[in-house]
């Protein structure tokens, strides 16, 4: 009977704490987009997401830190999503799909996405994390391609194939976008580019 009352105070803790964390990365990516990587200070961050040095250095020892924390949320979002696609999903139909679900969760306006991914993608600190996110991406959608196409005689392999096909595809779609400078939609960019990728396989 005492264990459940136990768990209630931890499970709020855990709560606050989360909510701290995504207080403090949203905070710290739109001060970081705004002023640059390396001119932004974390008494800046600290400054502005409300709390001391010392609870954001508890959080993050780091600014990377804070970019990666950001990054590892589209990908919890990609693997959840490729997670719950049904039986007998088509691969393109998969990766389209989830690497569409990203989008709405990269900031809670356009143009704080754009700047966002702006941030990550041209600054040249930070492309060991733009790398890795992609690399967890690519894993994540090889792992579940690997699954629905069981048909093909080599089906890890084909399953790698089409995820870093799906990966290539959406960077091009976002060298793309920053090429307009964010101006129009995202996610239409990625449609045309994947569309425009699997036209250019058939006809090879």
């Amino acid at each position: 009977m005492e264990a459940p009352e136990k768990d209630i105070p931890l499970s709020r803790r855990e709560t606050r704490r989360q909510e701290t964390h995504n207080a403090l990365i949203s905070a710290a990516m739109a001060l970081l987009a705004a002023k640059g990587f390396e001119e932004t200070t974390t008494d800046e961050i600290a400054q502005v997401a409300g709390v001391s040095r010392r609870t954001l250095f508890r959080y993050f020892p780091t600014k990377a830190d804070i970019v990666t924390a950001w990054a590892q949320q589209m990908t919890d979002v990609l693997r959840a999503h490729v997670a719950g696609c049904l039986p007998g999903t088509s691969p393109q139909a998969m990766l389209c799909s989830a690497l569409e679900a990203v989008v709405p969760h990269m900031a809670r306006t356009q143009p704080e996405a754009y700047a966002f991914v702006y941030l990550i993608e041209r600054t040249p600190a930070l492309l060991p994390v733009s790398l890795r996110k992609y690399a967890q991406w690519e894993d994540s959608l090889a792992e579940a391609l690997s699954h629905h196409l069981t048909n093909q005689p080599d089906s890890g392999l084909a399953a790698r194939v089409a995820a870093r096909s799906g990966i290539a595809a959406f960077r091009t779609a976002i060298d793309e976008w920053i090429r307009l400078k964010g101006r129009p939609s995202l996610v239409p960019i990625m449609r045309k580019v994947m569309a425009l990728q699997a036209r250019i396989l058939e006809d090879v």
